[in-house]
């Protein structure tokens, strides 16, 4: 905390745009108590330093994969949610909280990956045929972000219109055409480029959402809607933040508490 007020104090900020989360899922699956820590208590760090030094807007840069969530990540992004959600009825800064999908080309996209195992011969990884993920462009995702924050007036959980969702295996096959190369498989063995199924990770889905119930309103923007969704009190906030301090390093302990704070997470299972 002590970097963080020498930060707000010597910038004085306006606004603050958190976007810092560990956000690989296997790995934050297999590092569990210290995801959980970097995704929520770090969240809460941030916010109650801009309450304390007064900053005019907090936007937490959130995840469709905080809805319905299978694994540890989505599940601390959205009691990163619930936290704000608790500050912005706590405090005189405006806290709000933006939800959107992949954004290609940014760190850690499919698109860097496959365009990689192209330009190496392949194979292209993808984890299974039916997968699907939301996508948005860099520009789009950066403007919509900053819009949404413009029209918050504290506690509101934004969505962004992303379109329909696309397969990446569609979209592994067209990077490989657009390349001017052609698939290599069963029916064309003389192919360039092979594709390679290599399973869902730990805690992936098959399909992600962007709401978690069916109370969505729209905004005066027409690609951002805004979610009604459950809170939680500020006691109840820093109650499960004391928890979270205690737990010991075990990923069982770790979705315990997940499971209490966030009703809608369902692991596949608790080991």
């Amino acid at each position: 905390m002590s970097m963080l007020k020498d930060a707000f104090d010597k910038y004085a900020f306006d606004t603050v745009y958190h976007a810092a989360a560990y956000k690989h899922v296997p790995m934050v699956e297999v590092n569990a108590l210290y995801g959980i820590k970097n995704n929520v208590l770090g969240t809460n760090n941030v916010a109650l330093a801009s309450h304390e030094h007064q900053v005019e807007t907090f936007i937490l840069i959130s995840t469709d994969k905080a809805v319905r969530p299978t694994n540890v990540m989505g599940a601390s992004k959205r009691f990163a949610e619930l936290v704000l959600q608790a500050f912005a009825d706590n405090s005189k800064t405006v806290f709000s909280i933006v939800r959107f999908g992949n954004v290609l080309d940014s760190s850690g996209s499919v698109v860097p990956l496959f365009r990689e195992q192209i330009k190496n011969g392949g194979p292209v990884t993808v984890t299974h045929p039916s997968v699907t993920r939301f996508f948005m462009l860099i520009p789009e995702a950066v403007e919509l972000v900053i819009q949404a924050g413009a029209m918050a007036k504290g506690g509101e959980v934004y969505v962004l219109d992303m379109g329909e969702p696309v397969k990446i295996d569609h979209l592994a096959r067209r990077m490989i055409h657009l390349s001017g190369l052609k698939i290599k498989d069963e029916h064309n063995e003389e192919g360039d480029i092979e594709i390679r199924y290599t399973g869902l990770r730990e805690g992936e889905k098959l399909y992600e959402e962007l709401i978690i119930g069916d109370n969505d309103k729209p905004t005066e923007h027409p690609k951002i809607m805004c979610a009604e969704e459950n809170k939680l009190s500020m006691d109840e906030v820093i109650k499960y933040l004391e928890e979270i301090k205690s737990l010991d390093n075990s990923k069982k302990s770790v979705k315990k508490l997940l499971k209490k704070v966030v009703l809608e997470y369902s692991p596949r299972h608790f080991q």
